[in-house]
Parts: C-alpha cells; sequence; structure tokens
C-alpha cells in the first residue's frame, strides 16, 4: 500500500493527481516533496519547474525563486546567471537587468541606471517568455514518450527549452511597436542584448535578397527602394 490518495498517482504518500513523486501534492508533478503544479523537480513549490528546490514559476534552475530562471539561487526573472537578483541578466552575483558583468550594482545593459528611470520604461511583451512546457501526452512523439515514461500516468511531459531557445521563439513573434520598446529602454545595446539572448536586432533591420544564385541580406529601406 502506498497511501496515495490522488487520482492515477503512483507515488507514495501522495495526494497530487496523475503524479509519480513520493509525498507529492502538485497535479502531474513527478518530483519528489513537490508541491509545484507539472513540476519535476524534487522539492520543488513552483509551477511548471523542473529545477530541485525551486520556487520560482517555469523555473529550471536549482533552489531559484526567480520566474523563468535558469541561474542556480537565481531571485531575478529570466535570469541565467547564478545567484543574480537582475532580470534577464547572465552575469553571476549582479543585481542590474541586461547585465554581463559579474558583481555589477544596479543598472541595465552594464552602465548606470536609477531605479526610478528603469521602473518607467516599457517593456515589450516578448521578454515574457517561458523555459518550461506542459506537452500532452496526444502531442507527444514516440521520442518523446520513450525518454518520458511516466507519461502514462501524469498524461504528458514537461518540456524544457534552452534559455537562448525560447528567447529567439518570443523573439519571432515580436511585433515591430515591441522591437522599437526593447531599443527603447535605458541603455540598450545591441551587443549585450546579443550576448545574452543570442539574438542580434540588427538583423531584424534587414531582409534576404536572392539572385543569380547568390543570397544576400540588405536593409529594409534598401529593398523598399528597390520595390522588393
Amino acid at each position: 500500500m502506498n497511501n496515495s490518495t490522488g487520482h492515477c498517482s503512483t507515488g507514495d504518500y501522495s495526494t497530487g493527481h496523475y503524479s509519480t513523486g513520493d509525498c507529492s501534492t502538485g497535479y502531474r508533478s513527478t518530483g519528489y516533496c513537490s508541491t509545484g503544479y507539472c513540476s519535476t523537480g524534487h522539492y520543488s513549490t513552483g509551477n511548471f519547474s523542473t529545477g530541485d528546490r525551486s520556487t520560482g514559476d517555469y523555473s529550471t534552475g536549482y533552489c531559484s525563486t526567480g520566474y523563468c530562471s535558469a541561474g542556480d539561487y537565481s531571485t531575478g526573472d529570466y535570469s541565467t546567471g547564478y545567484r543574480s537578483t537582475g532580470n534577464w541578466s547572465i552575469s553571476k552575483y549582479s543585481t542590474g537587468h541586461f547585465s554581463t558583468v559579474d558583481y555589477s550594482g544596479f543598472g541595465a545593459f552594464n552602465k548606470t541606471c536609477t531605479p526610478e528611470k528603469w521602473e518607467s520604461a516599457t517593456k515589450p511583451n516578448f521578454l515574457y517568455f517561458h523555459l518550461t512546457r506542459w506537452t500532452q501526452e496526444s502531442e507527444m512523439s514516440d521520442e518523446e514518450k520513450k525518454n518520458n515514461p511516466t507519461h502514462k500516468t501524469t498524461g504528458g511531459y514537461l518540456k524544457v527549452y534552452d534559455y537562448k531557445e525560447a528567447f529567439q521563439a518570443a523573439f519571432d513573434k515580436a511585433s515591430d511597436e515591441e522591437i522599437e520598446q526593447l531599443k527603447a529602454l535605458p541603455n540598450f545595446d545591441a551587443d549585450v542584448f546579443k550576448e545574452i539572448s543570442g539574438i542580434d536586432i540588427r538583423d531584424r533591420d534587414k531582409v534576404k535578397v536572392a539572385a543569380n544564385g547568390k543570397t544576400v541580406w540588405i536593409s529594409k529601406e534598401s529593398a523598399k527602394e528597390l520595390g522588393l
């Protein structure tokens, strides 16, 4: 007897429906002692979280409280830097937003910025992407089912995206207005943004043209002048 009260649950002392983790109360959870919905991290309370002891939703970092964070012990949202409190930061022990410099103070894009100036700036919606997504069993490929056998109990699995992969997918869907909002952020730096996200925003202003067996990139302005 496993003393389980959760519907379709295989974990001992589990009360969460479709749960396979012992002592779990979160629905569709596979992590031990987990209370987060669709969580695979042990001792995790964050929803859609894969990091152990994580309380941040959609987090893949261990002991992370930051929303959509991939950095261990991170409290900054959308951050990959360890012990970082700044959002969209890849630096360690940093409090700045879009920071790549370790042990840096509060700022934006590695330059000084007041909290008031940052808070008043409009942030584009595409920056708020997810690192994980619950995938229903009906949507899973044969390979995914093979690699995630618990789907038979949980009804699916938690798919994890690489940080830059998720960033790129969100950027691809961004509107021109959102791109302008990004460029208007305090101290915006295209090179810093590329280092963090893997995206060269300058490519957005170019179009690919194929002619005479060759492919070249030209500016949108030039394309309009050529009637393309």
